[in-house]
């Protein structure tokens, strides 16, 4: 669920940035029932996932969760790493976080007809609560972690894992900063290849 990163990793992109975000909710071949360039915002968001999911930086801030959210420790990953993301001033300069997001917001907006069922219950919350932004701060990833909690079919409590978050901030600090840049390079690639020849992808 780094909602920020994917949208970030969209090249501000309408259609692409579409795709990448209701991914999640888009299964298998259901990705053929899209318009084009929202197929390459589902491939994308798909390739994001196995790239993140096989990175060794990953499986070390995996471990860290592991003991308090057993087999959800990859989303928590995920959560955290968007409060680093939102805190990246060479993603984000300035104070142009929030003006991202509402361009996201924007952007999204227009293509509503297409977002499935559970990302259409989702995205107003996520809009009018300013998500994207609020992952800046500890206290918005502490409500993430709490919306994973409510998601998840085994776990009742965030709590615990907010603590690790907090225990490890350093360390998951230096995950990210050394996993994000290969992930940047890593998309880069992969949507140009995209581009190029969507089907052998």
């Amino acid at each position: 669920m780094n909602l920020l990163a994917h949208a970030y990793l969209s090249f501000r992109q309408p259609e692409l940035l579409v795709g990448n975000m209701i991914s999640d909710y888009v299964k298998g071949k259901a990705k053929f029932n899209y318009p084009p360039g929202i197929q390459l915002g589902i491939q994308l968001h798909r390739a994001i996932d196995s790239f993140t999911d096989q990175h060794p930086v990953n499986a070390m801030a995996r471990k860290v969760f592991r003991p308090a959210v057993g087999l959800y420790a990859g989303a928590f990953v995920d959560v955290v790493y968007d409060h680093y993301l939102a805190a990246d001033t060479l993603a984000f300069p300035g104070n142009s976080l929030p003006d991202f997001s509402q361009w996201v917001y924007s952007a999204m907006g227009k293509h509503q007809e297409h977002f499935p069922d559970r990302f259409a219950g989702m995205y107003p919350y996520m809009k009018s609560q300013d998500w994207l932004a609020n992952y800046q701060q500890r206290s918005g990833i502490e409500r993430s972690m709490e919306g994973l909690v409510r998601r998840a079919r085994y776990l009742d409590d965030s709590r615990t894992a907010f603590a690790v978050f907090e225990a490890e901030y350093d360390f998951l600090e230096k995950c990210y900063q050394r996993f994000f840049p290969e992930l940047l390079l890593f998309v880069n690639n992969y949507y140009r290849k995209l581009l190029i020849n969507p089907e052998t992808l």
